[in-house]
């Protein structure tokens, strides 16, 4: 049985990676703080390991018997430039540690939208971190795969979703391919499964339609069957202005910004067909969360 360990694994998109891992034989670790959580999150078929990628001695303890590492970071909303951040200072920690080990490839889920970084002016210091990350891992010594996926349908609860109210701010310009965090799921299983080599691989994860941000929540709308939800707009530059004033704003302008205007296309022949083809639609997921 292969042995792969998880950081993240209790985040929105590493729960149902580290499920899938698990249900589908692979023997799985997850480093995590809260072990409470944890714990009620998962079945005994993956063990939880109390720790924290800050400490080297906990990192080391972590990997030892392991053939593969998957990352599931990300950079909060309330986290600044200054402060440590497990996506530049915690891989820049692991890598080292990782190698030693014998870890023989590492897979890392980054995102699609970071290519916007350097286009249209666009400069933020957390693509910047994402970008370097990649550096980082590709120049380990360390096999990797690079996951670059459009929008989780998930996202539309955690981003768009206030309450009963869908609220878009600005305009996309281009479509994204939404895809469900199962179906990536499922494809991250048979990445691992078969990404043996010494090779790198990368990966653009895209569902199998595109929508307009407009277009997506309208869908989501039509089919959600919790509660009634209406949409409203808000003018970008009014996001902007609060996020001069507010962290969590400031956060939400940048991200929000990218969306709008990553000219996105479809780009996942590839992944689809060595990874297999998303199955779960907008409608589906809007009517079954």
């Amino acid at each position: 049985m292969k042995k792969i360990a998880v950081i993240g694994a209790t985040g929105l998109l590493g729960k149902p990676v580290t499920i899938a891992l698990a249900n589908a034989g692979f023997e799985v670790t997850a480093l995590v703080r809260d072990t409470v959580t944890a714990r009620k999150t998962f079945s005994k078929k993956v063990t939880i390991f109390p720790g924290d990628m800050r400490s080297d001695s906990d990192l080391k303890k972590f990997v030892q018997g392991h053939d593969k590492i998957y990352l599931s970071l990300s950079v909060k909303q309330a986290e600044k430039k200054t402060d440590w951040h497990a996506e530049s200072d915690g891989i820049r920690t692991l890598l080292p540690i990782a190698k030693a080990a014998g870890i023989n490839r590492i897979f890392y889920l980054s995102s699609l939208i970071q290519r916007y970084h350097g286009m249209n002016g666009f400069n933020w210091w957390v693509m910047n971190l994402k970008t370097d990350a990649i550096k980082m891992i590709r120049s380990s010594g360390i096999p990797s795969t690079m996951f670059y996926p459009s929008t989780f349908m998930e996202a539309i609860t955690t981003q768009y979703m206030h309450g009963n109210r869908l609220l878009i701010a600005g305009k996309s310009k281009y479509k994204q391919h939404f895809i469900a965090a199962s179906d990536f799921a499922s494809q991250v299983v048979k990445a691992v499964e078969t990404n043996t080599g010494n090779d790198d691989k990368d990966y653009v994860i895209q569902g199998t339609d595109g929508y307009l941000t407009d277009e997506a929540l309208k869908i989501f709308k039509e089919n959600y069957t919790k509660s009634k939800l209406s949409i409203s707009s808000a003018p970008f530059s009014l996001i902007q202005l609060f996020g001069k004033v507010n962290q969590k704003m400031n956060y939400g302008s940048h991200i929000i910004n990218a969306l709008n205007n990553y000219p996105e296309k479809f780009e996942a022949e590839q992944t689809w067909a060595e990874l297999g083809k998303p199955q779960v639609t907008l409608k589906q997921f809007a009517s079954t969360i």
